[in-house]
């Protein structure tokens, strides 16, 4: 009941009601918060504390930057979206600071189409050596879970691709990446989409930090050549898979294009199945046979694999498999 008690003073001012309503909507730091709200940053600064404090909102860091969410864990995470609830949709003062939110949003977008524009190029002279985009979402809806409702994590999440391909489908999908122009280019992405089950964070692929169990799929999408210890990895991420989680790496099978090396950065010109699969098995999870999608020059491998121990899913609530997404 305290804690209870303390979420319902935190949210019991009008400022601190109006962040909540905000950081609903979707990550915000405190620069943008103190934009759309007009008030100081020690002012924002004050509510935004208490509100963690009392279990409203999480608290996410970005290198120097710091953005704030609507709370997906602890005991006050449902009080936080009761009174969002309970906020009429028509209040002026929430219609307001959605227009202010929306040249936030337009702000980043602008952001990350300079970014983009400026890389689009480098995309671009990949994706003409594999197979399509296409061929590859089919397969990984073969291989991801057949009923909605999974936790999701995207390691290396770039664009934000991977999470706008299951974000109907997941509870809640995170991405994670280690340059802030990728993540602010994913902000914009999922944001123009309206998908409010996803969001991503900054963090180093090596080392997350993120609690054990928490997660029911984790992928890579063509990231884990740019790891100096794939092995690692691989460990890292089965750490955070739940019993019957699964692991999904997206990646190049072996491939002579030096110029990927030297240009691109990639630290591995491709995989070989036996050495994917003998990464998974040190991480004691049970491979699974693989795919490839031939391409000119590149063939794309899809390999996963499951964490032993009791599926997540509840074989009570069937659904429509994910292949028919496609």
């Amino acid at each position: 009941m305290d804690k209870l008690l303390e979420g319902l003073r935190a949210a019991a001012e009008r400022t601190r009601l109006r962040i909540l309503g905000l950081c609903n909507e979707t990550e915000l730091s405190v620069s943008e918060l103190t934009q759309i709200l007009r008030q100081s940053q020690p002012s924002v600064s004050r509510h935004l504390k208490l509100m963690v404090a009392a279990g409203l909102l999480e608290r996410f860091r970005e290198g120097t930057w710091a953005f704030y969410r609507i709370a997906e864990a602890g005991s006050n995470r449902r009080l936080a979206r009761t009174l969002m609830e309970l906020v009429p949709e028509d209040d002026p003062v929430r219609l307001r600071d959605k227009e202010q939110l929306d040249a936030v949003r337009q702000d980043r977008a602008r952001r990350a189409a300079d970014f983009f524009g400026e890389n689009a190029n480098n995309w671009d002279d990949i994706r003409r050596l594999h197979v399509d985009d296409a061929s590859v979402n089919r397969a990984l809806a073969d291989i991801l879970p057949p009923q909605k409702g999974w936790d999701h994590i995207d390691i290396g999440t770039g664009t934000g691709r991977i999470l706008e391909i299951v974000a109907p489908y997941t509870r809640r999908a995170v991405g994670i990446d280690l340059s802030h122009e990728m993540l602010t280019v994913a902000r914009s992405n999922l944001a123009r989409s309206e998908l409010s089950n996803c969001h991503v964070r900054y963090g180093d692929m090596r080392q997350l930090e993120l609690e054990p169990e928490s997660f029911d799929v984790a992928t890579f999408h063509l990231v884990l050549h740019y790891a100096d210890d794939p092995a690692s990895v691989i460990r890292e991420a089965a750490r955070l898979l739940r019993p019957g989680g699964r692991i999904i790496v997206i990646d190049f099978a072996p491939h002579d294009e030096a110029r990927l090396r030297d240009v691109h950065a990639h630290r591995w010109l491709g995989f070989t199945d036996s050495e994917v699969k003998s990464w998974f098995r040190g991480a004691l999870l049970n491979p699974a046979t693989s795919v490839q999608l031939s391409g000119t020059p590149l063939t794309v491998c899809l390999w996963s694999a499951n964490r032993s121990g009791k599926s997540w899913r509840s074989a009570n609530t069937p659904s429509k498999g994910v292949s028919s997404w496609f």
